[in-house]
Order: C-alpha cells, then structure tokens, then sequence
C-alpha cells in the first residue's frame, strides 16, 4: 500500500509516519508545505502523476483560529481550495482521499454531543474555512474518508502548536494562570487518531465520521489534570472566554459523537524529562 502524505510537518503527519513506517507492506511519501503546495492544482496533479499513490492522506491545514479572521483568504486557500485539488485529482485517479475537519464547525448552542447527522453552522472564519473543504471533499471525490476531529495534541509538530504545550510553556514564565472553564470538547490523541483511520480505512467504509478520544472536559480541566501530573505549584484560576480579547469566537460545547466509530481510550505517555509526548 502506497500512500501520499501531505502537512507531514504537523502532528497529524508526524503521527502517521511513525504508525506506517512499523508496519509491513507500507510505502509513505510525505510531503511539507514546502514541497507541495495543496492550493496549486496543477503541482498537485504533477505530485500525484509522479508518486501514483494507492490513498492521499490529507494532514495539511491552516489553523491559525484568530489570525484567519484577518488572513481569512490564506484560510479558505488551504482549508477549502487545497482539498478541492486533491479531490479532483484523486477522483481522476479513482483512488480514496483521507481529509480531516473540526468540531469548530458547529456553533457549539446543541448542549449534547453532535453527531455526523447535524447540520454545521460554523462561527469563526476558520470554521467557516473547514466547512468549505469539507463541501468541497464531498462534491468532488467518489472515495474519502471526512473525518472530523477535537482538540488534537501529541508529539510533532512545531512547539506550542497544540494547547497542552502551550499551557506548560506558560506554566514555566508563570505561577498564576487563567484557563477558560467554558469551552467544552474532546481532547484527541493525534496516534490515537491515525491509528483510528486507518482502521477506518482498512475497511474501505467510505463517508464523513467522528473520531475522538472518550471522554470531554473543558479547557480548564484538561490543563489542571497536567499541570497536577507534572507537580506545577502554581494557581490555576477557572475564566470564562468573554474574560479574553480575542479575534475570533470559540464555540462553546463542541463534544462529537463518534457514531457510528467505537470509542478510543487515551494511550498518551508524557516524557518529564523533555516536556513532550512519547
């Protein structure tokens, strides 16, 4: 099996390059922002023509929530028309696309978990921008596998890029913290993910999906369980987002259900010694 990895930088990417290099029979060719631009179609057609990849796996994504209500036509490139090229040419090339997407396309107003069922009504740009990809996947591919996904962290990646490295990163400048105790979701363990999908994909059931780890928690808690394990002596005080300035709205209660997908327990190890995730 053949497959054509894009955003192989992020955490999603890194996560998959581990999981596929251990198992057999499995070729991955990845490929960063600087080798293959998603947004132009015609490198995409050329990447594609040249590795005839069996799958695409699509990590590639602009995550930038505040930034893209200003830099909103850099977030429609790469979260809307990057997954239109690639669906086009997989389709050409009838081969499956794997494309990811966000709990921020909901409002975050159902107050229960949202299912594959519910209709997005994103809030921010980025959500918007996530939508319009996701649209796009949908109308132009025979084969993907649409996965919608929360509060992704692990290792790889760059430092900081998900919220659990930025929370230790201001625990070591900072012995008073506020975290938002009203955003509410569901962490995601990025092995635990790609692990996930692939035994999704395994089984060629074609379509949009929900995959999370078990569980939910706010912002606030998810930052006080690791902040307690690394003995941070520190204060943690609960806020609420309208204490923060930002650019753009957060949903508020954005848990997915992961119907018709079983449940995933998280398997995270946490190296102390390096302050990262094994």
């Amino acid at each position: 099996m053949k497959y054509l990895l894009t955003g192989a930088n992020g955490q999603l990417g890194y996560a998959f390059k581990s999981v596929l290099k251990n198992k057999e029979n499995k070729e991955i060719y990845s490929y960063g922002k600087e080798e293959l631009d998603i947004t132009d179609l015609e490198q995409v057609r050329k990447t594609i023509e040249e590795v005839q990849p069996e799958a695409v796996l699509n990590c590639a994504a602009y995550n930038a929530v505040d930034k893209a209500e200003e830099d909103w036509e850099t977030a429609y490139l790469v979260n809307g028309i990057g997954p239109r090229n690639l669906a086009i040419v997989c389709n050409e090339k009838d081969i499956p696309l794997v494309h990811y997407s966000t709990d921020y396309v909901f409002d975050g107003k159902k107050g229960s978990p949202y299912t594959i069922a519910d209709e997005p009504n994103p809030i921010n740009e980025y959500g918007k921008s996530k939508l319009l990809g996701e649209r796009f996947v949908q109308n132009l591919c025979n084969k993907y596998l649409l996965i919608r996904t929360s509060w992704v962290f692990g290792p790889g990646g760059k430092p900081g890029s998900n919220f659990v490295d930025k929370v230790l990163s201001w625990a070591k400048k900072d012995d008073h913290l506020k975290v938002v105790d009203d955003q509410i979701s569901s962490p995601t363990y990025n092995f635990d993910l790609a692990n996930a999908t692939l035994d999704l994909f395994d089984q060629r059931a074609w379509g949009l999906y929900h995959i999370t780890n078990s569980g939910s928690c706010s912002r606030y808690e998810w930052a006080k369980y690791f902040l307690n394990n690394i003995g941070w002596e520190g204060t943690l005080e609960a806020a609420k987002s309208s204490d923060f300035e930002t650019k753009a709205e957060r949903p508020a209660i954005t848990i997915l259900s992961n119907f018709p997908v079983k449940k995933f327990n998280h398997s995270v190890q946490w190296d102390i010694s390096t302050d990262r995730f094994l």
